[in-house]
């Protein structure tokens, strides 16, 4: 079993590695305060941007991240933001309009390649959205994958994304995907991990998982070998298991249960004493309720509609005007989408009731 850096080949798979074999419970933390970057929607109204209700969104995550002290992080123009339907002006507005109005929390803008086409990788596809978000201050950056970059074997893309960051002047995350997402996607191996998380431009990384534990074997290797580098959970139907390792979250389910998330950070920690909250287990169990009917799988294994229903989400807590998606995105989930939130949402506001858990209450 491989628990050494200097064992480790480009296609050694993760069930060869000790780090693939360590427990969750062996690694829980009730210190540690990780934030919590949330995957700020972009809704809109009759085919445009919901501009008043992007702001009151972003003011009622920072709400509830300020009531229970969690640091909180805004990612724009990631998936959750479409950009992959976004025009370069637009994806720079966005940006623009959020700092306008947020002058002072740190965001974390979404890359990827813009124009790509073919069959061979360009670094240079990620210099347009690079360039404009690179552009503002208090920013990082995320490297997301696209086709080319994916398609690469280990050693290729690793050169492929120290190619990236030789544009990259922001602390940067790198991205990784499992197929629930996309169907070409495909995890980091170890040793891509390791090369990738001892490049100083490459602070953290997030792997969006939803069907294997990538997230703890991330978290095992970095925390065994010492590594200065944050994994990033994006494992929407694991959220519990990042606040229980004490590690930050970048995440869509930010979203919709943003104060719940936050209510559970400050309960998980301990005092002087070594005591916690324990009802956070209770509340675990209502926002991961609230977020496999946010992010259910599709006929095809696909949770990429969990756009639509994070916008019935906000609709019913009167926070945006329409469940509108982009005009130009498919990831739809079709009609009585809002009456299947509605009833998703039983628990989760009953539970965030009983634990006084504010600005949590349907509206409509």
């Amino acid at each position: 079993m491989i628990s050494s850096p200097a064992d480790l080949r480009p296609n050694t798979g993760w069930d060869e590695t000790t780090w693939a074999w360590t427990s969750e419970e062996s690694l829980v933390d009730h210190t540690t305060p990780a934030r919590l970057c949330v995957a700020t929607l972009l809704p809109f109204s009759n085919g445009q941007p919901d501009w008043a209700g992007f702001e009151r969104s972003i003011r009622w995550m920072a709400d509830s991240a300020a009531h229970f002290g969690v640091e909180i992080a805004f990612v724009l123009n990631a998936d959750t933001g479409y950009i992959f339907n976004l025009s370069l002006d637009l994806y720079r507005e966005v940006i623009e309009r959020f700092r306008a109005a947020f002058p002072d929390p740190r965001i974390i803008c979404g890359t990827t390649a813009v124009g790509a086409s073919g069959d061979n990788f360009n670094a240079d596809w990620y210099r347009p959205h690079l360039e404009i978000a690179q552009a503002f201050e208090n920013v990082e950056v995320m490297i997301m994958t696209s086709p080319q970059l994916n398609a690469l074997d280990p050693e290729r893309r690793r050169d492929a994304y120290f190619e990236i960051a030789e544009h990259i002047t922001a602390p940067a995350i790198i991205h990784a995907l499992e197929p629930s997402f996309v169907p070409w996607a495909t995890p980091y191996e170890p040793w891509l991990l390791h090369e990738l998380a001892n490049h100083e431009k490459f602070v953290g990384g997030k792997i969006s998982t939803l069907d294997e534990p990538h997230f703890l074997y991330w978290s095992a290797m970095c925390r065994d070998l010492g590594l200065d580098f944050a994994p990033h959970s994006g494992d929407d139907f694991g959220i519990a298991s990042a606040i229980r390792l004490g590690n930050p979250l970048l995440i869509g389910a930010g979203v919709s249960a943003c104060p719940l998330i936050c209510a559970a950070r400050k309960m998980w920690l301990a005092d002087d004493d070594g005591n916690f909250d324990t009802r956070v287990y209770k509340l675990f169990e209502a926002f991961q309720s609230l977020e496999d009917s946010v992010f259910r799988l599709d006929a095809n294994g696909s949770a990429a509609s969990y756009k639509h229903s994070t916008a019935a989400v906000l609709k019913i807590l009167g926070l945006i005007e329409t469940e509108e998606i982009h005009p130009d995105c498919t990831d739809s989930r079709g009609p009585g989408e809002i009456e299947r939130m509605r009833e998703a949402l039983i628990r989760p506001f009953r539970v965030a009731d009983r634990l006084e858990i504010p600005n949590f209450s349907p509206t409509i």
